[in-house]
């Protein structure tokens, strides 16, 4: 049975247990023993699984950098494929808030039943006044924390960096590490390049053998999450939740499908069949970083994209190019302003647009880490913090489920980013391995 089937009957089991769970115990204030070891004992295989895919993210992205960028040779080649890269990243994270301003403001999910909306913000502090005062003044602040991402990118300790699992600045040390090996002397250059394939081959073979063990921390991952929630707190977020869904759907199956006829001449069906793997991953680990391994596997060994390209793209995407991030801060951000009653003009989304577009890439790639990036929004346009404090806490009763689904959105987004680049580079012959 092949993985992406094993994953989805994984996933389907855990909706089953989880949900159960969650039904058998309603309205009892203390839960029985079992309910509490069966969530710790799926946490911990969940746990176990993620914490080894984090293990292997850091070896394999700077090998597999420094082996692209070392194998792409000469700088006019260097150059050309990362401004490919860079304006494809841009382009997609732009339509990608785009759509999300579209469909918050068209569905005005934030705009509640007085009664429902006093049952949500009942007995928390409300903002000091009913609007954005000095928004654009206020953009200091998060333009501030913008240009700490660049700052990110230059580690002053790389091993630092690593621990702490900054991953911008170790790509960029990478790239200049990869871009340098090309411009040694042919012998040396043979000799470094040798070392790190041969590095990168036994990371991938490790890689390979935890991404086996999938179906089994997909179900530990999502069967706790579904306990915990159940119906009831889903209900209560639900045009928030159809709205950010609406909107994913829509880059999903409109926006990014068109960007691959259009500018790869490759059909999305096709496409999406070679990376079903690596987009239930996504979807079950919430994490981006954590599924580049399998990412990389399917965009090479079922779409059919050099390893050239791919090691170049994917890292580089898995953390500078969140298109569901971003689109998923942008409609959050002006939800909250909604169900707050803070009036948010068309210049001020058009900031929120901005920095969603900026923030998604310094946002780490991992579970629930956007809630960071929408707090330095919400606080570049002029929220009241005692309205930050509920805003994040309303979203984040939802968070996790919505994090599963922009996560599949942002590694799917990548890999149309690696199939159309690899177009663009004359390569042929995709997706004969997955038909054959």
């Amino acid at each position: 049975m092949q993985l992406h089937i094993k994953i989805l009957i994984s996933l389907i089991l855990s909706f089953l247990v989880g949900l159960s769970a969650n039904f058998i115990t309603e309205g009892i204030s203390e839960k029985p023993e079992w309910f509490a070891f069966l969530s710790e004992a799926c946490s911990f295989i969940g746990t176990l699984f993620l914490n080894g895919l984090k293990m292997v993210v850091i070896p394999l992205v700077m090998t597999s950098i420094i082996c692209g960028v070392a194998r792409i040779g000469g700088e006019k080649d260097f150059g050309r494929l990362g401004l490919k890269t860079l304006l494809f990243y841009s382009l997609t994270g732009l339509l990608a808030v785009i759509t999300g301003l579209s469909c918050v403001n068209l569905f005005s999910p934030g705009i509640v039943e007085p009664e429902i909306q006093a049952q949500i913000l009942a007995n928390q502090p409300q903002g000091e006044n009913g609007k954005i005062e000095g928004a654009i003044d206020n953009a200091n602040r998060g333009m501030k924390s913008l240009l700490e991402i660049f700052h990110r990118m230059v580690p002053v300790n790389l091993f630092k960096a690593a621990v702490e699992g900054q991953l911008l600045g170790l790509i960029f040390f990478s790239l200049l590490f990869g871009f340098f090996i090309s411009k040694l002397p042919s012998q040396a250059r043979d000799q470094q390049t040798n070392f790190w394939e041969s590095l990168n081959s036994v990371i991938l073979a490790i890689t390979q053998f935890i991404i086996s063990f999938a179906p089994y921390g997909v179900f530990g991952l999502v069967t706790p999450t579904l306990m915990k929630v159940g119906f009831d707190t889903i209900l209560v977020m639900g045009n928030f939740g159809l709205t950010v869904l609406a909107g994913l759907a829509i880059h999903t199956f409109v926006v990014l499908p068109i960007l691959l006829k259009l500018l790869g001449g490759i059909s999305f069906v096709r496409h999406y069949q070679a990376m079903a793997p690596a987009l239930l991953t996504a979807f079950s680990t919430a994490s981006s970083s954590a599924t580049l391994p399998l990412t990389m596997q399917c965009i090479t060994r079922r779409a059919g994209v050099s390893k050239k390209i791919s090691s170049f793209t994917l890292p580089l995407g898995a953390t500078m190019n969140m298109d569901g991030t971003a689109l998923f801060e942008c409609i959050v951000v002006v939800f909250l302003a909604q169900l707050f009653g803070i009036e948010m003009g068309w210049v001020t989304q058009m900031t929120v647009v901005i920095l969603a577009l900026l923030t998604s890439i310094g946002v780490a790639g991992i579970p629930s880490a956007s809630l960071v990036a929408i707090i330095v929004i919400l606080q570049s346009v002029g929220f009241p913090e005692s309205a930050i404090a509920t805003g994040v806490g309303i979203v984040y009763v939802v968070d996790r489920l919505l994090d599963m689904t922009r996560t599949a959105v942002n590694v799917l987004g990548d890999s149309c980013a690696a199939a159309i680049i690899g177009k663009s580079e004359g390569e042929t012959g995709y997706y004969e391995q997955h038909s054959a």
